[in-house]
């Protein structure tokens, strides 16, 4: 009887073995993990911190499906932004729109009352009283003109003369004077 020589899937021993496992393997289109080097002071870890830019680039890979999907983003966010500015636009349009009803409908209310008021007979006799000077036969109404104090008119302007005069006058003694009568006033100030 010949022996037969064990599969390398069965024997986990040997390197190349351990390799073909389903476990071991990478997912396809995975990449292998990259091992890190150890950090070597404050100088080592702003050295690793650095990226590549060459690197990083090169690291991108587009595929046919990517390229169409970023396109299609790009067109959509073009399409979209107008149209989401006018959206906004016509919102504040009806926002203004609305405002402006409610104060419509707010004045035809103060109308409304204004009108049912005008159906009562008293305050219709009233503002004929008031406004049109009506009276009840009988009744003898008294129209005062001018009824203020001639101490309380306004002055009227009196003409301005072209020639400068110049008064004298010593500013002190009127100080003093005003402060003297000030002080010497029977009305006390009351401070507030």
């Amino acid at each position: 009887m010949a022996r037969r020589p064990a599969p390398p899937s069965a024997s986990p021993a040997t390197p190349r073995a351990a390799a073909s496992t389903p476990a071991a393997r990478p997912a396809r289109g995975s990449r292998p993990a990259r091992t890190t080097r150890p950090v070597r002071g404050a100088a080592g870890a702003a050295q690793d911190r650095r990226v590549d830019v060459r690197e990083w680039a090169s690291g991108i890979r587009l595929s046919a499906f990517s390229v169409i999907m970023l396109s299609l983003v790009v067109l959509g966010a073009w399409v979209l932004v107008p149209t989401l500015g006018t959206f906004i636009d016509q919102r504040q349009k009806i926002a203004a729109l609305e405002q402006s009803i409610q104060v419509s409908e707010d004045q035809i209310t103060a109308l409304e009352k204004e009108r049912d008021r005008w159906n009562d007979p008293a305050f219709i006799t009233t503002q004929a009283r008031e406004r049109l000077y009506y009276v009840k036969p009988g009744e003898v109404v008294y129209l005062i003109d001018n009824d203020l104090d001639p101490a309380a008119l306004p002055r009227e302007q009196e003409p301005v003369s072209d020639t400068l005069q110049e008064t004298q006058s010593d500013w002190m003694p009127q100080l003093l004077r005003t402060l003297t009568s000030a002080g010497l006033s029977d009305t006390a100030a009351v401070a507030r």
